[in-house]
């Protein structure tokens, strides 16, 4: 291959439980993602070594082995026994540190970029536990629509959902560490119990809030979607960027059929019941100037999927 072409989408958390953390200092989630039509593109390049270059948001970003593109293409190198490099070149839409999951993204497109670019061979699910590796949010990055998360949100399960969904994403220059969100959460809770205390008090809820999104999902109907939307993470954001509070409240005033904010934050995402709705929303929350940018996107879409492959004259 002379370069490959990956494109993989953001993601919205639909809904969200979380238990305080296990002694490996993770926090056991229960998730539901719709990945949508904010996307990263990754371009693959034949190379000495393994080097990023990044476009679009985020160029201030690292471009060393804490890249996690960098580190997908290497793990990915290492696993398959291959000495290749790679060039990748990452033009970002999805925001940095917005609870959106762009580097995920970036990491699950690498991955595809680069097992199509040296022929690893390697199948989707020996890429899905590569992806796992990597981070929580990247094996959702492969196979986007809408799925359920568990274990860390990186146990997958497709849920078959109908229609399209409109969403007004109000986003921020100033993104949100997840670790510092998790850390506030912990902050607020009650946390004398364990968390399979807590998984047993709260399960049936928890099943119940899942069941509700699927089946709303399956209804193919905004409105029902609206009542299901839920983030453990979003008073814990709250706490840390208050003024998150008046974006919610925008999108509510612009008659938002509800609005969430997705992942740890600070992104809101505003659900409208079809197409004309989502834009007049967004004119309206633009209006009340409470995010540095609001864009309209539709979910759910695929996961990273090669776009282009050119090969050698």
């Amino acid at each position: 291959m002379r370069h490959v072409h990956v494109r993989a989408p953001g993601k919205i958390n639909l809904t969200l439980r979380a238990w305080p953390p296990t002694e490996d200092g993770y926090h056991p989630l229960e998730t539901v993602f719709q990945a949508v039509s904010l996307f990263e593109d990754v371009v693959a390049r034949p190379a000495d070594e393994v080097s990023v270059e990044i476009h679009g948001r985020g160029s201030d970003l690292p471009t060393d082995g804490s890249n996690l593109a960098v580190r997908a293409a290497e793990l990915l190198r290492e696993t398959a026994g291959s000495e290749s490099g790679v060039h990748l070149t990452i033009t970002k839409q999805v925001p940095v540190a917005g609870g959106m999951a762009g580097g995920s993204a970036d990491a699950a497109a690498t991955l595809i970029a680069c097992d199509q670019l040296w022929g690893t061979g390697l199948g989707r699910e020996e890429l899905a536990e590569l992806a796992a590796e990597l981070g929580a949010d990247v094996p959702f990055a492969l196979t986007g629509m809408s799925a359920m998360g568990t274990g860390r949100g990186d146990l997958i399960s497709p849920v078959m959902s109908r229609g399209q969904y409109h969403w007004v994403l109000a986003l921020q220059k100033e993104g949100l560490a997840t670790p510092d969100v998790f850390a506030e959460l912990d902050a607020r809770k009650d946390l004398t119990r364990s968390s399979s205390e807590n998984a047993e008090d709260d399960g049936g809820a928890t099943i119940k809030a899942g069941g509700e999104v699927v089946s709303a999902l399956l209804s193919a109907d905004p409105l029902i979607l609206a009542r299901t939307l839920h983030n453990d993470l979003e008073e814990a954001a709250l706490a840390l960027r208050p003024e998150l509070g008046d974006v919610l409240a925008a999108a509510e005033r612009a008659g938002a059929l509800a609005a969430v904010v997705s992942g740890s934050g600070p992104t809101v995402a505003a659900l409208a019941l079809d197409a004309p709705h989502a834009a007049s929303v967004a004119d309206v929350m633009r209006g009340a100037e409470v995010a540095s940018e609001v864009q309209v996107v539709t979910g759910p879409v695929a996961g990273a999927r090669v776009i282009e492959q050119v090969g050698r004259h």
